[in-house]
């Protein structure tokens, strides 16, 4: 567990393929102005997570609601469902498919009007021109992206990763930053003018969330940004994409 904020944790935890490749995960702890916490994303904590988590939600029962804001990311709902049974369970509609025995409320968080719900503490945002839920399982590309307003810090899953090289390779390699999924080519939704969506989706974020100074990646790292560094770093990330964006227009308008 990591405080980012008076109000921020952030756990990172173990998701292994195979029992060998640790791709990693997390979720992170807000407390609402009101005084009460949301819990982002799920993962089944270890011991000394679930002791800390409890600790700062009187036992679980000041945490309102579990709020799972990427459609493919399934697996530990149920766990921390277990360990805060009494949290309203909120998902994507996904979620309630994949998952149909445990108690998901019916509003869904890629839906406006349940962010409408939270906005007084977040700001959301679903990236435009491509597929919300793949038909290729594989294609992890969009989710729900989630800006606490107090602290300024964005938890994201997948949609924006961080590379971080191996240990022993960091010192010689350039420093990590913010990327789009390189599996944004097979998400574009098949129709003219997706790609400028994106684009322009990429560019509203750059400049809206433009404070921000942290950054909680799923499966990668926190990234400390300087000043002025989001709207740089993701500026640079739809660079990196133009040849994929290109493409799609090439093809389809």
């Amino acid at each position: 567990m990591t405080r980012l904020h008076d109000d921020f944790w952030n756990f990172r935890g173990d998701f292994k393929i195979a029992k060998i490749i640790n791709l990693g995960t997390h979720i992170s702890l807000v407390r609402r102005t009101n005084g009460r916490f949301v819990v982002l994303d799920s993962y089944d904590l270890d011991d000394k997570d679930r002791a800390d988590l409890l600790a700062l939600t009187d036992g679980g029962s000041q945490v309102e609601a579990i709020v799972n804001v990427h459609p493919f990311h399934t697996l530990h709902c149920a766990a921390l469902h277990r360990i805060l049974p009494a949290a309203r369970l909120i998902g994507t509609r996904r979620h309630l498919s994949k998952a149909p025995e445990l108690p998901w409320e019916q509003a869904v968080i890629e839906d406006p009007e349940t962010q409408r719900e939270f906005a007084e503490d977040f700001a959301f945002s679903v990236p435009l021109g491509v597929d919300f839920v793949s038909s290729d399982d594989s294609v992890h590309v969009a989710s729900v992206l989630v800006r606490h307003r107090a602290s300024g810090i964005v938890h994201v899953d997948d949609t924006i990763n961080v590379l971080e090289p191996p240990g022993i390779l960091r010192p010689i390699l350039p420093e990590p930053r913010l990327r789009f999924h390189p599996m944004l080519s097979k998400a574009l939704e098949t129709r003219k003018g997706a790609a400028d969506d994106y684009a322009r989706w990429a560019q509203e974020i750059a400049r809206d969330w433009a404070g921000t100074r942290t950054v909680c990646t799923a499966h990668s790292a926190v990234r400390h940004l300087e000043p002025g560094g989001w709207q740089a770093e993701i500026t640079h990330a739809l660079s990196d994409v133009e040849k994929t964006l290109d493409s799609h227009r090439a093809e389809y308008g």
